[in-house]
């Protein structure tokens, strides 16, 4: 396979660290985009440690300057970009009547908005590709469903899963596919400090991990699976089709 030019956005840990990681092990030239200049780094070198190719550039993707730049350095570094994987997010819970004005446009800037313009500046190096490429959007279950003091979060990935769609239509004629994934419940830190009864509440009988989401950025950036556009893939282990009623 073709040894392919992949930008992985919130890189440095979770979900994006997983999904550069599974890039690099494809033999993919990995470009690790980030605020977090020393996880994102150590990201890095644990990728080139492991015989992958990997640059980090640091990125704060709620400036649309950063994210023009970053994409720049990376077509200049590696010739080309194939692959966007949006996964930048950033979230704060707190009630409704606390959620500042600034709360509320930093998150919708870093969750939302960085989408867009990351997209629209990789979409610009695509196009030269004769076989086009591929975008992945990170939304959320919760762009479907919700629990209390969500508000600016929920909005962000709904209108990441409205987004998608809209991209897929504005890039097909060059060939470009785009998808988005929604994560359940999906433990990026201590996965052993989890509960029985957290566990039991998907039809997997099991917690996700990064490395889920990670396979499934593979399967979406596959070559030969451009008929999978302008899709919202539910990855939750059946969480969101279980039901539960509470018995005494």
């Amino acid at each position: 396979m073709k040894k392919r030019v992949v930008i992985v956005t919130g890189a440095a840990n979770g979900i994006g660290k997983a999904a550069a990681a599974a890039f690099a092990k494809r033999g993919d030239r990995v470009v690790l985009a980030d605020i977090d200049e020393k996880a994102g780094k150590a990201a890095e070198d644990s990728i080139n440690q492991e015989g992958g190719q990997a640059l980090f550039i640091k990125t704060d993707v709620s400036k649309p300057e950063e994210i023009a730049s970053c994409a720049e350095t990376a077509a200049e570094k590696f010739g080309a970009i194939d692959i966007l994987i949006n996964n930048a997010g950033i979230s704060a819970f707190k009630p409704m009547t606390e959620l500042s004005a600034e709360d509320w446009n930093h998150i919708l800037s870093v969750n939302l908005s960085s989408v867009f313009f990351f997209s629209r500046e990789a979409a610009k190096y695509m196009k030269e590709n004769q076989s086009g490429g591929y975008i992945v959007n990170m939304a959320s279950t919760r762009a479907h469903m919700s629990e209390p003091d969500s508000e600016a979060y929920a909005a962000s990935k709904g209108g990441i899963a409205a987004l998608t769609h809209a991209l897929a239509a504005s890039l097909q004629q060059d060939f470009i596919t785009v998808n988005a994934i929604s994560p359940g419940w999906i433990e990026t830190g201590d996965y052993s400090s989890l509960r029985e009864k957290d566990h039991e509440q998907h039809f997997s009988r099991r917690v996700g991990s990064p490395e889920d989401i990670a396979r499934a950025c593979l399967y979406l950036t596959e070559p030969g699976n451009n008929f999978v556009n302008g899709a919202e893939l539910v990855i939750d282990g059946g969480m969101t089709r279980k039901m539960i009623y509470e018995g005494e």
